[in-house]
């Protein structure tokens, strides 16, 4: 029996989703927590930035040397051990009693999170005939979103019954109850079902071209364009809504922790039907580039409105913002799309990782820079509006970067058809 043809397949699609699903609600969920914890460890607001920074970091810096390894080893004891990480990581932030260790945390929880897609895509691969990895693929990028979404009024629910390190605390258990279900499904049962299996001879890895590919993507200005498009987009979304925008509802809008939660929610609905939307689009229209500069547009023109506003947009208005700000966010799988029609198959992963490095480049940059402007304008003028208000000017600039980027994007030709199916990790 292939394995590709076997209904024990389902089994592994539903394990993989499922504990993609739980890691992706850990990237944001230590946002809904960000006041609680600078009132019970006495810290500063860069000191919050830098730490909901660290884990991005990590995971930026990981993508392209996990797709090396994956390649090489296999995808299946990346994936156990990142998710044996990732909760870990989660378990030790929440019994944490000093910063240091929830910095230690999130640096354990961002090298666990660095597995997930590069090992994901693989382990569908190997499971699924072509058209099947062409649907799934898609429902399984539309699962990160879940999973922001889970960590949104769910989690924040969760953390009012138990507190937040209890909420914590189960999610790093189920999580590490997750690394031991894929180790039971991939490797132990996998090798019972399908024991005389043939295997599968890799291609070697050869460093010398890796080394002239990269030289050569980072002297590619299309290549430069993708990651500046997608620079402008995902950072602003990811890094505002994993660190300072619960707290921004909170003191600006005076919400509850779950009002807060909820205006998040608004974003991650926009941001679900921003990637079919788009795509459709641009299917419709042939054409990647123009979709996708009124994408950069609209997305700049709403963090603008922060700044018209002087931080405090009327409350309508503002879950408009959200819901476009997080549309912006689902269509940047157009950046995807503009790296297949642009560089040939063999090239594509690599150049998708370093798009997608732009990506969380500016989730890592997002939240230090706006904690500084807000220790800086608390510590002189003392009024909080007016440090929202300034930390704004961070995504307008990061978005005209990223308008910048698409502008730059040379359409090498209209296709009768544009695949986007290639959604972002």
């Amino acid at each position: 029996m292939e394995k590709q043809n076997s209904k024990y397949r389902w089994i592994v699609f539903v394990a993989v989703l499922f504990t993609y699903l739980l890691m992706a609600s850990q990237r944001t969920a230590p946002g809904l927590i960000t006041d609680q914890l600078m009132r019970d460890f006495s810290v500063t607001a860069s000191t919050i930035g830098l730490l909901t920074s660290i884990q991005f970091f990590v995971y930026t810096s990981l993508q392209i040397p996990m797709g090396i390894l994956a390649d090489r080893y296999g995808p299946n004891f990346f994936l156990i051990t990142g998710a044996a990480l990732t909760g870990l990581g989660t378990v030790i932030y929440s019994v944490g009693t000093h910063e240091f260790v929830l910095f230690f945390a999130r640096i354990l929880t961002g090298i666990g999170d660095a597995t997930i897609w590069v090992n994901m895509v693989l382990i569908l691969a190997q499971w699924f005939h072509a058209k099947e990895f062409v649907r799934l693929i898609g429902f399984a990028g539309m699962t990160g979103s879940l999973g922001f979404l889970l960590a949104t009024v769910p989690f924040s629910a969760w953390i009012q019954l138990l507190g937040w390190r209890g909420a914590f605390l189960s999610a790093g258990l189920l999580l590490c109850f997750c690394g031991f279900l894929l180790y039971f499904v991939l490797v132990r049962k996998s090798r019972q079902i399908f024991v005389d299996a043939p295997v599968v001879a890799k291609e070697e890895i050869q460093r010398e071209k890796t080394a002239v590919l990269l030289r050569r993507i980072f002297s590619s200005r299309q290549a430069w364009a993708l990651f500046f498009c997608h620079f402008g987009v995902v950072g602003g979304y990811v890094g505002f809504i994993s660190s300072w925008a619960v707290p921004y509802g909170m003191n600006m809008y005076e919400m509850t922790r779950s009002d807060a939660s909820q205006m998040i929610m608004i974003g991650l609905i926009g941001a679900l039907i921003g990637a079919p939307v788009a795509s459709w689009v641009s299917s419709r229209l042939e054409t990647i580039k123009w979709p996708y500069i009124i994408v950069h547009l609209i997305v700049l023109l709403s963090w603008f409105s922060f700044l018209l506003f002087k931080g405090l947009p009327p409350f309508f208005l503002l879950m408009i913002l959200f819901f476009i700000i997080g549309f912006g966010y689902g269509a940047s799988a157009l950046t995807f799309a503009g790296v297949r029609q642009s560089f040939p198959v063999k090239e594509s992963g690599i150049i998708s990782g370093f798009a997608n490095t732009g990506g969380f480049l500016s989730a890592v940059l997002l939240p230090i820079i706006f904690g500084y402007v807000l220790d800086y304008f608390q510590s002189t003028s003392g009024n909080q509006g007016e440090g929202y208000y300034y930390g704004f000017f961070t995504p307008v600039i990061f978005s005209i970067m990223g308008l910048v980027g698409v502008i730059l994007f040379k359409e090498k030709c209209r296709q009768s058809k544009i695949s986007t199916d290639i959604p972002q990790s």
